[in-house]
């Protein structure tokens, strides 16, 4: 459904697309965003590749994304996670990344860590002292 909504928070744009192809019973690409006017609970993407505000697939990008590989604000992956806040079991990249290697301003490794902070048993940091 595409249009106009009056939430609590005003008017804000909301849309749902959904790819006709399924693998899985998943759609191949879902794209939502905004607030269900049915429910009034965020829409969520789920799907092979899911795009939204909140996203759920095997590649999933969005605001919160959960999937394989994950692109957001917040994201879980399992195989990579790129966002600001990164939670990987392979590789993660982030402004905070935590991961079995972690890059990020904040990196908390398992094996590996690259930042500015670095926790992990092989790891490069970087520490500014003044005086």
């Amino acid at each position: 459904m595409n249009g106009f909504m009056n939430a609590r928070w005003g008017y804000r744009y909301t849309y749902d697309y959904k790819s006709s192809i399924t693998i899985a019973g998943w759609p191949l690409v879902h794209v939502s965003g905004g607030i269900d006017p049915e429910t009034m609970t965020p829409r969520i993407a789920r799907g092979v590749v899911a795009v939204g505000d909140i996203a759920v697939g095997v590649l999933a990008i969005g605001g919160v994304a959960c999937g394989l590989f994950a692109v957001g604000g917040a994201s879980l992956g399992v195989v990579a996670a790129v966002g600001g806040v990164a939670f990987g079991v392979g590789v993660s990249v982030g402004g905070v990344a935590v991961g079995t290697i972690a890059i990020g301003a904040v990196a908390i490794g398992v094996s590996y860590a690259v930042g500015a902070v670095a926790i992990a048993p092989r790891a490069i940091a970087a520490l500014l002292v003044s005086g």
